[in-house]
């Protein structure tokens, strides 16, 4: 059955113009979201992963940037539609939540009159109608009496019910793509899991596409299917999450699935990724990676590695062989369930 595709992303650049140099924070980025599909962006603070979505959905401030490459959603490129057309879309049929719900909500405004501003934002609809969606939809994102919790503020609501008043608001439309930046940064482990089940079967139920920003490839694993690993500003890895979990290609993914714990397997120590990630300004020439990669060779600092699929659609940017780094992390994963044993 063939798929609907909601949004393409097409050779975004992004770079910022400063008194210290050029800020290059998205460096070429690919990528394309169906209907029904939760894309996972991962990687370490700084690699691009939120400009990149704030950038397709114009968030940025084009004119303190330079933009370059397409964002196609349903036939147009959001990039070149004028400011009328894209308060249209935005908020209606793209949403994003936000990565610190608190800062987003007025703290002076109650949270149902929030949510239902997003309402008249884009409809002519009358108080009560409003009021009503909003109710029902705290309830469907989990808050415990929606009706009397819509007159609460902000300070009122804990973590993790003021991320759920963010998840209501992005929802209020039934967008076609809900974007979630960092949904469960600052929550317990307990709440993050419900937030995830949460934003699972949201999709489902509203059958949208999902984009899940974060750094942490363990958040990704139960509700992505397509994984994009990021590092300053490119992608270097894309791929199923079957794929990118079981069988991963490029060294710096190694190093992010290595920094996850394993509960089953006591005793493995995590291994962190050496090193600091690079300035977006003084990006190191070659592969941006090989300065804290373990496996560098002579063409990893003059050459870099473009993003490239050697078959079975797991395209990676790495000079390695694909025999080589088949290699390499079936060492390092014999090497760790050694040490579990």
């Amino acid at each position: 059955m063939t798929q609907e595709r909601l949004l393409e992303v097409k050779d975004l650049k992004v770079h910022f113009n400063t008194p210290d140099g050029i800020v290059r924070a998205v460096d070429g980025v690919s990528f394309k979201l169906d209907r029904g599909e939760t894309l996972g962006i991962v990687g370490e603070s700084g690699s691009g992963k939120s400009v990149t979505c704030l950038t397709s959905l114009r968030l940025t401030n084009l004119e303190s940037a330079d933009v370059s490459g397409e964002v196609i959603f349903k036939g147009r490129d959001l990039l070149k539609i004028t400011k009328e057309e894209l308060r249209q879309v935005r908020g209606k049929e793209l949403s994003m939540i936000f990565q610190d719900p608190f800062a987003c909500l007025h703290p002076l405004y109650k949270v149902g009159d929030q949510i239902a501003e997003a309402i008249f934002a884009h409809e002519d609809c009358s108080k009560q109608a409003a009021k009503k969606r909003v109710v029902d939809l705290l309830g469907a994102v989990g808050i415990p009496r929606p009706d009397s919790r819509y007159n609460d503020y902000p300070h009122q609501f804990s973590g993790g019910m003021r991320q759920r008043a963010m998840i209501a608001m992005a929802l209020v439309h039934n967008p076609d793509v809900l974007i979630a930046d960092e949904p469960t940064t600052a929550l317990d482990v307990t709440v993050q899991a419900q937030i995830l089940d949460l934003i699972e079967r949201l999709k489902t139920d509203f059958n949208v596409g999902v984009i899940l920003i974060t750094h942490d490839l363990g958040v990704v694993a139960d509700v992505a299917q397509t994984v994009m690993v990021m590092y300053a500003g490119r992608p270097v890895e894309i791929g199923t999450k079957d794929r990118v979990f079981s069988q991963p290609l490029h060294p710096y993914t190694w190093g992010l699935l290595e920094s996850i714990p394993h509960v089953d397997q006591k005793g493995t120590r995590l291994v962190p990724i050496q090193g600091m990630p690079p300035s977006l300004i003084r990006v190191p020439p070659g592969c941006p990676f090989h300065p804290r990669c373990p496996h560098r060779f002579e063409p990893c600092d003059k050459d870099v590695p473009e993003l490239y699929d050697r078959g079975g659609g797991h395209p990676d940017a790495c000079h390695l062989s694909i025999e080589d780094k088949k290699r390499l992390w079936n060492e390092r994963e014999r090497r760790r369930r050694k040490v579990a044993s």
